[in-house]
């Protein structure tokens, strides 16, 4: 059954610049506040300039409708913790949130912060962060929990949140334990858009960028001249995947080319660590119609990597008006 809409939650393209971070950011929630976006995806990590939570809470004070999509690692944070910010925005902006559940950071990072849990217990401690968080948030008695990772003995989170403000969970990791973790937790489950655009769609979400012009040619002309090849930045990628256990980034890397390919597809952006996932090139109508298809096989929610431009911003959402779902 295709979805009423798809909800779109745009990313900025890889940002290096701390003077530019925070306005790049601001840009795109704000333009994604107007035009029908459902919210905007922050990140996490030792590498990020602005928290997210305080990024999100920033945000929220600024616009009208909305819901950011917050990056939560348990590496970072206590359930508790993460349910109180929740139950905070819900008080203070009447807004319900995203949260979108990772385990994964640079090694060098884990290391730094003393977590030396193999890459599938981190997922086991995901799956018990997500249910404590949830109890937290939905009893009216107080919760009690006894898992490898997380206890709790009488523990009460106030006040009980409305159910229309609970937020809703994202998964995006690639590997069979995630897979499994989003299953059992109910948790949206998120991939990156496949190689061949119409085989390999098997999760409602989906992790993309697009680039968009009213032309397929003009759009394909625009992407090489906004995306460059750079064989620094190739080596900086090399860099992190050599730090990372993340099975879709290593997926990623591993044997492919920056050539665009003839049906839109392009992991240039991402193979120059100026994107973390591929995009989709070609003329409003054409991406309109790939979105439409990816609809009709289950497709409900989409991370969005986007130029923070406002020429680039109007030209996405041409293509995702298209679609006829947004």
């Amino acid at each position: 059954m295709i979805p009423a809409r798809l909800r779109v939650f745009p990313a900025i393209s890889r940002n290096r610049d701390p003077q530019k971070y925070v306005g790049e950011l601001m840009r795109v929630a704000e333009f994604a506040d107007r035009n029908g976006f459902e919210g905007i995806l922050l990140f996490e990590g030792n590498d990020v300039f602005v928290e997210p939570w305080a990024m999100a809470q920033h945000i929220l004070a600024a616009t009208t409708r909305s819901s950011p999509l917050i990056a939560v690692n348990p590496v970072y944070m206590h359930p508790f913790t993460a349910a109180k910010f929740v139950s905070s925005f819900a008080q203070l902006y009447g807004r319900k949130v995203y949260l979108n559940m990772i385990t994964g950071t640079a090694i060098s990072d884990l290391e730094g912060l003393g977590d030396e849990q193999p890459h599938a217990d981190r997922y086991v401690r995901l799956g018990e962060f997500v249910a404590l968080m949830r109890e937290l948030l939905a009893s009216q008695r107080p919760v009690n929990l006894e898992g490898r990772f997380y206890r709790a003995s009488n523990l009460q989170l106030r006040p009980r949140l409305p159910a229309e403000l609970m937020p809703e969970f994202l998964i995006a990791g690639q590997s069979e334990a995630a897979r499994r973790v989003a299953e059992e937790t109910g948790c949206i489950k998120m991939q990156m858009l496949p190689p061949e655009l119409d085989r390999g769609l098997n999760a409602p979400g989906m992790n993309f960028g697009i680039f968009a012009r009213e032309s397929s040619e003009e759009a394909r002309q625009a992407a090489k001249a906004r995306f460059r090849d750079n064989p620094d930045n190739r080596e900086l990628l090399a860099l992190t995947v050599e730090n990372s256990d993340s099975v879709w980034k290593r997926r990623l890397y591993e044997g492919q080319t920056g050539e665009l390919h003839d049906n839109g597809y392009w992991l240039l952006p991402f193979l120059t660590f100026q994107a973390d996932c591929p995009y989709l090139v070609g003329s409003h109508a054409e991406i309109g119609a790939k979105l439409k298809e990816f609809a009709a096989k289950g497709l409900t929610t989409i991370m969005l990597d986007m130029v923070a431009d406002e020429t680039e911003m109007q030209h996405v959402c041409k293509a995702l008006r298209a679609s006829e779902l947004f």
